[in-house]
């Protein structure tokens, strides 16, 4: 039998072919943690270990997955986020690092703020609202999707870590959640931002494979979500409540400009850990 090292060894050779080498060892790791549910402490130390045929015989079907760009993340049905463990498919984006810094953002701010009311616009997997649930415990949860697909995999994420979320179907565009007048504490999205033209810039792995109405917006009205959420913030947040969102970094002074130009206070931008203009805050007075 092969042993942990040789397998993890040949996956990442393979991966090599369309992959820079330390993301193909990165991808080849992960993988065969998931399958003999191993850490990666774990996996090092138990490099030289036997691997049994049948966990062996899973990886020619998950190589040629990979190789045609397929997100490991959808070969494996999982992603990790916040030390959550979610279910993920092509109906929910994967989430990203960036959008657990927007948690931690909201984490630090609202932490010693008792019976918060959150909504989150554009669950996909249900990541944010998962995450301020374990973190927060707040007292009511709703969060919306367009998607039907998208709400499945986030009440199943949500079932699994037995947090209690009032997802609600609807186009944020053209639909108003179910939520009383000024009863909100936090409203946080990371809604579509990526420009239509910015297509030909991104990886085949997410152009052919994440959901496009959860990643694009149209050319002409990059603000278009940012514009529709902050209107609703201003009848839905309560006094001293907050608005989170994930941008597009080229829009930070615009987005902050819209916030203000609608009556919001205290709006900031921040750098996320790549230095880029990604998180936005601002208060409602």
């Amino acid at each position: 039998m092969p042993t942990l090292r040789q397998l993890t060894h040949d996956f990442s050779s393979a991966l090599e072919t369309i992959y820079p080498a330390s993301e193909a060892a990165s991808i080849a790791g992960q993988v065969l943690e998931h399958l003999l549910q191993l850490t990666p402490l774990q996996r090092r130390m138990q490099a030289d270990a036997p691997v049994l045929p049948d966990v062996a015989e899973q990886l020619p079907t998950l190589q040629a997955r990979l190789l045609r760009h397929e997100p490991m993340q959808y070969v494996l049905g999982v992603a990790h986020f916040a030390g959550l463990e979610l279910e993920v498919t092509p109906a929910t984006l994967i989430p990203r690092p960036e959008t657990e810094e927007l948690v931690q953002l909201i984490v630090e701010e609202q932490r010693h703020r008792p019976a918060l009311s959150v909504l989150d616009v554009g669950t996909g997997s249900g990541c944010i609202p998962l995450a301020l649930c374990q973190a927060l415990e707040p007292t009511r949860t709703v969060a919306v999707d367009v998607s039907a697909e998208a709400l499945a995999v986030a009440r199943r994420n949500a079932c699994r870590y037995g947090c209690e979320i009032d997802f609600q179907q609807l186009d944020i565009l053209t639909q108003t959640p179910k939520i009383e007048p000024h009863s909100l504490d936090v409203l946080v999205s990371n809604p579509p931002y990526v420009l239509e033209n910015e297509r030909p810039l991104m990886r085949p792995n997410v152009l052919d494979y994440e959901p496009a109405t959860a990643l694009f917006v149209p050319d002409h009205d990059p603000l278009l979500f940012y514009r529709r959420i902050a209107e609703l913030g201003t009848t839905l947040l309560r006094p001293g409540g907050a608005l989170y969102f994930e941008i597009n970094e080229q829009y930070a002074a615009q987005t902050l400009a819209l916030l203000t130009g609608l009556g919001y206070t205290q709006a900031a931008a921040r750098a996320d850990i790549f230095g880029k203009q990604r998180l936005v805050r601002a208060s409602w007075e």
